[in-house]
């Protein structure tokens, strides 16, 4: 199903709407300390659609960053990858036949690969899966899962990760549609509260590397009112100045903040990728809350992602769910509120390579409070 699998350079990346899968995303990774490998490959055509002539092959690739799990082992991890997204019932397939063919190109102490697929999820396209209200009651037991997945599959090999590392459930916005109608769509309050922000006087702007302790300031409120992973600075100024202009996949970063009265209340990093924009960081006070300044930098960013020739805005992350329970339900409340349409994904999968290690990494995760890689 795989073939002609080669190594290249990571600046040969093609284009992608997936950030986490260009030459931008391997830089910003390589100036962590991670090794980064860029890996083309061909996939027959009757693989991933409908086509009579499965001859025919794709050209695509997929990014795969190295992470160092301790002094001995490391995990290939592939986020939002690959791109390239076969039908269905070829999917697990697909990816066994990749990550075989990956095998020879990865460090001997590899313990597994682990794909953080943006494929959507088998489960949130079947009505079953769906309350009266047309709440998502989520995926089955991972058992059920990894049935599913590795159907069609030779060494039934895939398990399903623990965890998901990126975002597996997120809004997009088509930015295709008119301002009015993009209005139209939202919810009462969210369009109310927009039109206030513009009212008292809120102003977008956007800040230059110089000014990056205004977005970092409301960025430490944020994370000790929230009680999340705090980045360093430093980490902010290389999202910030890496550049991958030179390649085929470049990107664009641009940090806004909304101000009252000359007073930041809410900022945000906003990445565009080829046509999707997305809403990767996002910070704000707890003060003035009534002047809806995050709304304004919402749409303002809505505006930025337009003027740049986006058709879609990924708001990049929530809760699958209304449940005032989760821990993400205040995202649902504020995203679900812009009119998008709620996308499930696949998440994260894993094909070990070293099957013994492996068990003892993943035994290692399922005691650990938790653990990033991005």
């Amino acid at each position: 199903m795989i073939t002609d699998i080669v190594q290249k350079d990571v600046e040969e990346l093609y284009s992608s709407p997936i950030v986490q899968q260009t030459a931008f995303w391997s830089k910003l990774k390589q100036k962590a300390g991670l090794k980064t490998l860029a890996i083309d490959f061909k996939s027959q055509t009757g693989s991933i659609c409908d086509q009579p002539d499965s001859q025919q092959t794709i050209q695509s690739d997929v990014l795969v960053i190295m992470q160092p799990i301790n002094r001995n082992f490391c995990i290939a991890y592939a986020p939002y990858g690959p791109e390239l997204e076969p039908k269905e019932e070829n999917q697990g397939m697909f990816l066994e036949s990749l990550s075989e063919n990956l095998r020879p190109h990865l460090p001997a102490n590899c313990i597994a690969i682990r794909y953080d697929l943006q494929w959507e999820s088998y489960w949130a396209k079947d009505a079953a899966f769906f309350d009266a209200e047309g709440n998502w009651l989520g995926e089955p037991s991972s058992r059920t899962q990894e049935f599913r997945f590795n159907y069609n599959t030779q060494n039934w090999n895939f398990e399903k990760s623990l965890t998901n590392i990126l975002p597996s459930h997120t809004f997009f916005i088509d930015l295709k549609l008119s301002d009015e109608i993009l209005l139209q769509k939202m919810k009462p309050k969210t369009r109310y509260n927009i039109k206030l922000a513009q009212r008292k006087g809120v102003s977008v702007r956007t800040l230059d590397i110089n000014q990056l302790d205004i977005w970092y300031k409301l960025y430490q409120e944020t994370a000790e009112r929230n009680r999340f992973y705090v980045n360093d600075l430093n980490y902010f100024k290389t999202v910030l100045s890496t550049k991958a202009n030179n390649t085929y996949s470049s990107a664009e970063v641009y940090l806004l903040v909304a101000e009252w009265n000359s007073e930041p209340l809410a900022a945000m990093f906003l990445i565009v990728s080829e046509k999707r924009s997305s809403y990767l960081y996002g910070a704000s006070t707890a003060k003035h809350r009534n002047v809806m300044a995050t709304y304004a930098l919402q749409w303002e960013a809505i505006q930025l992602a337009k003027a740049k020739g986006c058709t879609e805005y990924d708001m990049f992350g929530t809760s699958p769910t209304p449940d005032p329970t989760h821990p993400m339900y205040g995202l649902y409340k504020f995203k679900s509120g812009f009119g998008g349409k709620l996308f499930h994904s696949l998440g994260c999968w894993d094909y070990p390579l070293l099957q013994q290690s492996y068990d003892m990494y993943k035994a290692i995760e399922l005691q650990a409070a938790g653990f990033h890689m991005s």
